[in-house]
């Protein structure tokens, strides 16, 4: 039976500012909406944006500003849930500030969980926002006690659970992936030493650790590159820092590139770095093993559950310069080890799918809208089964 949903979340696909957030949202709802559901997105404007488009068959309107649009936001979804357009279901993409919306919309809620900062928000904002941030999240147990919560990864359940979650309201389904782009393809690899980074480059990622893991290497590799693709708050002292470090010549900040640039980097590239200090999932992880590139990742939150250690890649404690630098160095210096993390990386890629993700999703949201106990959902198959 087709559904009607809204979605909050503070951005969409073609915001500037769009993660691995928008790109879950957008790959699981646009099947979803693809598939006869109603789906409309309530998000935040950006410059020279429309007010209302779709894309990949979801309505998407923009209300305001980021700033201005968690106060404006429960309140345009509640007279939305009243005007009569029939919604029956309102999904919260929680990973900024929680919307909170079943103290405002009078509808079933389900709660998307990527990740949530904790204290790690003092550390990626200026202190006002952080304290928010921080002080809204002791909300989300009392708040969302009686709605589903899909968290992305182990991870993240666990997080919620540690805040006060019943571990009985929280399934995980993972973020999937879309093979028809990411694929390990026929060309060869750079003929130097290429290590890939890609994401949003915030403070939170720590790439100044691998800039610094990076110079400690170089010396041992000679023509070693690495590419950094994404834009972000921090770019601009990352150049600064690889500069003070002297390795401005080996570094590439590619910034804001396609997906087939981003597939045409990886194949090329024979490791992949993600030093964050806390991620919801990791997908770009994924992304990279499909493409034939084991990670090199900190043990943290998320990328512990997306790399498996002396499978698809390798872990290392987070901040940890000389075990960072140890791990890349023992990837490219031996041939044997790679080709085994790489077959292996391309094995667990193989396990995600966005066609699963939707499914699992759909099904969820329908048992939710026909009155369904949250605590007795459980997932019908899950990738991270041996």
């Amino acid at each position: 039976m087709p559904r009607r949903i809204l979605i909050l979340n503070e951005r969409d696909l073609e915001n500037p500012l769009a993660g691995g957030a928008e790109v879950h949202l957008f790959e699981t709802f646009g099947r979803l909406a693809r598939r006869g559901h109603h789906v409309t997105l309530l998000c935040a404007t950006f410059e020279n944006c429309a007010s209302r488009t779709t894309i990949q068959g979801i309505d998407v309107r923009r209300l305001t500003n980021r700033y201005a649009f968690y106060g404006a936001v429960p309140f345009a979804a509640r007279r939305a849930a009243r005007a009569g357009q029939g919604y029956d279901v309102v999904v919260d993409i929680l990973c900024k500030l929680p919307f909170l919306s079943p103290w405002f919309v009078p509808l079933p809620c389900v709660a998307v969980v990527h990740h949530l900062f904790g204290t790690t928000a003092f550390a990626q904002v200026p202190f006002p926002i952080a304290a928010a941030t921080w002080a809204s999240e002791k909300l989300i147990p009392r708040c969302y006690r009686k709605s589903l919560y899909i968290a992305v990864s182990p991870s993240t359940k666990q997080d919620l659970v540690g805040r006060g979650v019943d571990a009985e309201q929280i399934v995980v389904v993972p973020n999937g992936l879309d093979h028809d782009l990411y694929s390990a393809g026929e060309g060869a690899k750079s003929p130097t030493p290429l290590i890939a980074w890609l994401g949003r480059a915030e403070p939170y990622k720590r790439v100044d650790v691998l800039l610094e893991a990076v110079a400690r290497i170089a010396p041992g590799f000679p023509g070693l590159r690495l590419s950094v693709v994404g834009e972000g708050g921090a770019v601009a002292s990352l150049r600064a820092k690889a500069a003070a470090l002297g390795i401005s010549d080996a570094v590439d900040f590619a910034g804001f590139v396609s997906g087939e640039v981003k597939v045409e980097i990886l194949r090329r590239a024979h490791v992949m770095a993600n030093p964050s200090e806390k991620e919801g999932w990791g997908l770009t992880v994924l992304e990279g093993n499909a493409c034939g590139v084991p990670t090199v990742a900190t043990n943290v939150p998320g990328l512990r559950d997306s790399v498996r250690h002396q499978d698809t890649g390798l872990l290392v404690p987070y901040g940890d310069v000389g075990a960072l630098a140890d791990a890349l160095s023992a990837i490219l210096n031996d041939e044997q080890l790679r080709e085994r993390l790489t077959r292996g990386a391309l094995a667990w890629a193989g396990r995600f799918t966005w066609d699963a993700a939707a499914d699992e999703t759909e099904w969820m949201l329908d048992a939710i809208i026909e009155g369904a106990d949250p605590r007795t959902l459980r997932p019908r198959r899950s990738p991270f089964a041996a």
